[in-house]
């Protein structure tokens, strides 16, 4: 299950011609649905980004080892999997990532234990608007004047 909550979007400065957009993502991998996989549409040419802030085991865990993979891509465009926790009810149910950042597509894998476990965090996208012909002749008329050095005064003697 995911969720995607409180958007929140704001322009990024007069003229700018950028649009963020902040969403809660949260999802769970338990014994029956052991993986999870978040991706965006591949029309959309909007930057995505997942943040994740927490993992953490919920309401019927058992005491055992519960491990959770990510698997997305790296630099060169290959397919990696990283082990990113290994939470256990006695010792270590919540574990902060820190808004550790992903691109999708990235699955979630339960590799091991029954879980659940809930992954939360944010979904921040980043587009690019269509300027209006005003906004366009603003950011033309706003152009810096330079910076003049200041003249030496002399001493009276």
């Amino acid at each position: 299950m995911a969720a995607f909550l409180e958007p929140e979007s704001r322009a990024a400065g007069a003229g700018a011609g950028l649009c963020f957009g902040n969403f809660v993502f949260g999802c769970e991998l338990t014994g029956s649905t052991r993986s999870y996989t978040f991706k965006v549409d591949e029309d959309d040419d909007s930057e995505h980004i997942l943040a994740l802030s927490m993992v953490c085991l919920t309401g019927g865990a058992k005491d055992e080892c519960n491990v959770v993979e990510v698997v997305g891509r790296n630099r060169q465009n290959q397919e990696i999997a990283v082990p990113v926790a290994n939470l256990k009810l006695s010792c270590q149910p919540v574990l902060s990532l820190d808004n550790f950042q992903l691109q999708p597509p990235v699955t979630f894998h339960l590799k091991s234990g029954s879980g659940p476990v809930h992954l939360t965090g944010r979904h921040q996208i980043m587009h690019r608007r269509a300027l209006s012909e005003e906004e366009e002749s603003e950011e033309e008329e706003e152009e810096l004047t330079p910076v003049m050095p200041a003249r030496k005064q002399q001493r009276r003697q």
